[in-house]
């Protein structure tokens, strides 16, 4: 059966610690949204959501791309769950998996590559990069479990409750970069991950 990967770029928050909209922040020469849009596009995915919210006009614009679209969350202020729920809710019916991804967590093309090919060649139901023993990020759900994803709550942790109830049958990629478990949430952390990755 062909794969249909729905990846879901949430890109919502308000940036409040980083004190202006993490999708524009400049990430190798282009704003962060578009450079995750445009790694996520060479890995096989039938479609990018990217689920805008806080400035989602001004973050829009840069969405674009065969099989890309923005969609507004306007329960944003909630809380990350409401944006992955509005991503999950909002794809492909007939997707067959569904890669998760924040805007503020900038993956090179080839992790995202090789969560996509370990996910798909193992038949996984969950697939998770990690490094050092440590687990990073993207996170790949079969649509087997879409019923649970569509079930989350931010009281109940969001997508680690579907994680925490499916640990035993996780698929693992062992991924010798520290990139997998970078988030950006801070100006301070922004220019010393610039830095420590050439961006």
């Amino acid at each position: 059966m062909e794969n249909r990967i729905s990846a879901i770029l949430t890109a919502a928050g308000e940036s409040a610690r980083m004190g202006r909209p993490k999708p524009l922040l400049q990430w190798h020469g282009v704003p962060l949204v578009r450079y995750q849009i445009d790694g996520l596009l060479r890995g096989d995915v039938r479609e990018v959501i990217v689920v805008v919210g806080h400035e989602h006009e001004l973050v829009a614009r840069q969405v674009s791309g065969d099989g890309v679209r923005s969609i507004i969350n306007p329960n944003y202020k909630h809380g990350k769950t409401t944006s992955v729920l509005k991503g999950v809710f909002s794809a492909d019916p007939d997707a067959t998996d569904f890669l998760l991804l924040a805007v503020d967590q900038p993956r090179t093309p080839d992790i995202i590559e090789k969560v996509i090919e370990s996910h798909v060649q193992n038949n996984a139901l969950i697939t998770s990069p990690r490094y050092r023993g440590r687990g990073g990020h993207p996170l790949m759900f079969s649509a087997i479990l879409r019923g649970e994803l569509e079930s989350i709550t931010d009281e109940g942790r969001g997508v680690r409750e579907v994680f925490d109830v499916h640990r035993g049958e996780v698929n693992e990629v062992v991924i010798d970069d520290p990139i997998v478990r970078l988030d950006l949430n801070t100006p301070e952390e922004y220019e010393a991950a610039k830095v420590k990755f050439g961006a």
